[in-house]
């Protein structure tokens, strides 16, 4: 079956993270995605490596991993879209698409020709994706904005990492670029919606995505928590705000993840782990007296912890439904047989390489279910069959714009 997004065009003028992230996950869905990139360069995240991908004879190429990992499925094309011509073409390929998504800084796309307000004119239903760091509007408008620095903006630093109190404590980022690709995984819904919105009323509409606000919108309980009590939620390192025991304890052989629920998992982990006497303690007895005396409790729960390895607690206590794991290395990740089972590890056909290694879409669907097609593409490696495919252009009109450097 074809996939959803099959009758579906997007032109890419997007770069780095966020946006590739979204267009990447439109292009899973079956869309027909057209990466712009700039003649001879490319999209930054082409050069961010190493590691870049080897190919068949062992020789390092110019295919970064970072670039990999957000453009599969996408057909790549050079324009120079700070040339006039360049600029025409551009207008012309968004004539004939359903999406366009730009990260540019705010009013660049307007210099350019190639802003909503202009290219809406040409094509009444094109839903425009807009992608910056702060938004269209507010007094940040014109600010750059990358991952790390929203993080810390957002609130989301304030939260994660140690205790104050503790041995390496502060602020700490996460350890993926969350805020831009939470941003990527809103403005794909945000697209979605407005193709389904736009099946009634026949037109397009734009959109104005900011890292800011989704890094905010994604605070969840700690702003709901914030909100409700007035108080400011603090680093909890690998505790829970709201819940203990739901933290990482020693084991005889490294750590493991126990993230008790309820009150029933608190006294069958106890039960297991030969100190039943604890859920009875009046300090402990429901998850309001345990957060009360959180540090009597974790220090009573690592007093026994360390006497069995992280395989043996997982092997007692996943028979008595309490929730624990592992917390495992990237290479224990792909090992795990559910991981394998779920199919999360896949191969795609590569021109220089034959195949190179991918982490599958994580989205299951029963009719339509994702096809890939290819991994990420060469710079430009669908130029000339865009344009001839697209535009009509023949191959003179091709070689003069590659001589002119326009694409």
């Amino acid at each position: 079956m074809p996939g959803p997004l099959s009758n579906i065009r997007v032109l890419d003028l997007s770069r780095i993270l966020a946006g590739p992230w979204a267009t990447q996950l439109l292009a899973d869905l079956g869309a027909d995605v057209v990466k712009v990139e700039r003649p001879g360069t490319g999209d930054d995240t082409r050069a961010w490596g190493p590691p870049f991908l080897k190919n068949t004879c062992g020789e390092e190429t110019r295919e970064s991993a970072y670039f990999l990992a957000a453009n599969r499925g996408k057909q790549s094309i050079t324009l120079d879209i700070s040339t006039p011509e360049g600029q025409r073409i551009a207008r012309e390929l968004a004539a004939q698409s359903d999406v366009v998504v730009e990260n540019y800084k705010v009013g660049d796309m307007a210099r350019y020709g190639l802003d909503y307000p202009t290219l809406c004119r040409l094509n009444p239903q094109l839903v425009y994706c807009s992608i910056t760091g702060f938004g269209q509007s507010g007094p940040y408008r014109d600010r750059a904005g990358y991952d790390f620095l929203i993080q810390g903006m957002g609130g989301l630093m304030s939260v994660t990492g140690e205790r104050d109190d503790a041995p390496g404590g502060g602020p700490q980022k996460c350890g993926v670029p969350v805020s831009d690709m939470m941003t990527g995984m809103y403005a794909a819904v945000a697209i979605l919606a407005a193709l389904w919105e736009r099946n009634a009323s026949g037109k397009g509409q734009y959109i104005d995505m900011a890292l800011l606000d989704t890094q905010v919108g994604w605070l969840a309980n700690h702003a709901m928590n914030y909100l409700v009590s007035g108080e400011l939620p603090r680093r909890w390192g690998n505790a829970h705000p709201n819940l203990t025991p739901y933290q990482t304890f020693p084991s005889a052989d490294g750590h493991f993840v126990l993230a008790i629920g309820n009150d029933g998992q608190f006294a069958r982990f106890c039960g297991a782990a030969g100190i039943p006497e604890v859920p009875k303690d009046l300090r402990f007895i429901d998850n309001r007296a345990r957060l009360a005396h959180r540090a009597e409790l974790t220090a009573a729960i690592e007093a026994v912890t360390p006497r069995r390895t992280t395989a043996q607690w997982i092997s007692a206590l996943e028979p008595l439904g309490v929730p624990c794991g592992p917390i495992n290395t990237l290479k224990e990740v792909f090992d795990d047989p559910q991981v394998q089972a779920r199919r999360l590890g896949i191969t795609l056909p590569h021109p220089l390489a034959d195949t190179v290694p991918a982490v599958a879409n994580p989205i299951k669907l029963s009719r339509t279910p994702i096809e890939y097609r290819a991994a990420a593409p060469l710079l430009g490696q669908h130029t000339d069959e865009v344009l001839r495919e697209r535009l009509g252009a023949t191959p003179e009109d091709i070689d003069r714009l590659r001589t002119q450097r326009i694409v």
